[in-house]
């Protein structure tokens, strides 16, 4: 019998391990090259990784929620297993293709890491079996839906979103809580996009001296030209929001504050500074925060990046993002304005130098020359690599943001 071991892929952005999310199938099952096998979590996105070759799968790695080295053994394919004549299985036990393969587990352990052909019974092992399609399967997961209590009304029982659908209006049930004493807990294991957030973020915390300055900007003057342009674009023009005066303004900027637009590696100690502005915008997923990045910002109009900033947010939100759209990024805007808030101390997105932070806009009264006056106002917080940026250096670069925003044609000279 011929075998083929598929190891886990480089996938890029220095990944050294990579964890697997969900498996789309088990052993036993015929697979077909270039069929979707697995999702697999990098620092940046979930991965589709297809089959290379055509076969009986033979083995798992491991379960879903587990790490595993690049370069190990992946899954292992049988890929001269007898077909009948239609092209299916065949089936020895005279089981129907469609019911599961019981699980085997392998006796000998693979040299990079322990491997299990399947997940043991315990292991909720019956939504594996179930028949839907992947984003069905996502949703429920998501929701704390136990796929083996829906109907599903499609051929062989496939459940589809409709009879997901139903089920949650219905008030289907929702994966148990934990009770002790009386007291209910809801134990989540940390994983899949989470878990690289959490990893993310500690070591930015960890390894980057961080230093956060706020000053309040006058935005009366830019909002008078956004309504002004808002009201005035064509038809296919993106609605301008704050956010591509924001970019527009850095790329003014940043010219002078070269070290603010840069990557340092800490490791060989060396500050890349980079020509091109690639803005990285931390946005809020359903599975958790992700930063799309508008690349080339500097060489878009404000219309391009509203039309770029738009669609990459929009394509991140809906898990459709690539890995390119994700990395890459020179410095990061975060902005939680639209919830409230008066001042935020972001952490920096590794291994840049520099994150600006975006408040909330409010009509305050402020005292010009000497008379009180309505204006419109939001605060700007940043925070700076303290080995990188000096603190007079990342003062002066939010009081050059601040003069660019107050005086907003500047951003169109």
């Amino acid at each position: 019998m011929s075998q083929y071991s598929f190891k886990l892929p480089d996938l890029g952005e220095g990944i050294v391990v990579s964890e697997i999310v969900e498996w789309h199938v088990q052993v036993g099952d015929q697979v077909s090259e270039d069929q979707h096998i697995v999702d697999v979590m990098t620092d940046k996105a979930v991965v589709e990784v297809t089959a290379p070759v055509s076969g009986i799968v033979a083995k798992l790695a491991c379960d879903a929620g587990v790490e595993i080295p690049v370069g190990s053994e992946l899954i292992l394919f049988d890929t001269n297993a007898a077909q009948d004549d239609t092209g299916n299985q065949a089936n020895p036990t005279g089981n129907s293709a469609l019911e599961p393969t019981t699980p085997v587990t392998s006796t000998t352990p693979s040299a990079a890491s322990s491997v299990v052909s399947a997940p043991p019974a315990f292991a909720n092992t019956t939504n594996k079996h179930i028949l839907t399609s992947p984003s069905v399967r996502k949703r429920a997961r998501h929701s704390g839906i136990d796929l083996s209590l829906v109907s599903g009304s499609g051929k062989f029982g496939r459940i589809n979103n409709e009879d997901l659908e139903r089920f949650i209006a219905s008030g289907g049930a929702q994966m148990s809580v934990i009770s002790s004493g009386g007291q209910g807990t809801t134990e989540i294991k940390i994983s899949g996009l989470r878990r690289a957030i959490a990893k993310k973020m500690l070591q930015s915390k960890r390894n980057i001296p961080h230093y956060s300055y706020v000053e309040e900007v006058d935005l009366t003057a830019l909002e008078t030209l956004r309504a002004h342009l808002n009201k005035n674009k064509q038809e296919q023009q993106s609605k301008l929001t704050l956010l591509p005066f924001i970019i527009k303004a850095l790329n003014k900027v940043l010219a002078d504050f070269p070290h603010c637009n840069a990557h340092y590696n800490e490791e060989s100690q060396i500050l890349t500074q980079h020509s091109n502005i690639n803005v990285g915008i931390a946005t809020m997923t359903e599975l958790g925060l992700l930063v799309p990045v508008v690349k080339n910002s500097q060489a878009l109009d404000i219309w391009q990046n509203a039309a770029e900033l738009t669609r990459v947010t929009g394509v991140t939100k809906q898990g459709r993002a690539k890995s390119d759209e994700l990395s890459g990024s020179t410095i990061t805007i975060t902005s939680l304005g639209a919830i409230g808030g008066i001042v935020t101390t972001p952490i920096i997105n590794a291994p840049e130098t520099c994150i600006i932070g975006i408040n909330k806009m409010q009509q305050r009264a402020v005292v010009i020359d000497g008379k009180i006056e309505i204006r419109t106002m939001m605060n700007i917080s940043s925070s700076f690599d303290h080995r990188i940026v000096d603190g007079y250096d990342g003062a002066l670069l939010i009081q050059a943001l601040k003069t660019m925003l107050e005086n907003p044609g500047a951003i169109f000279v």
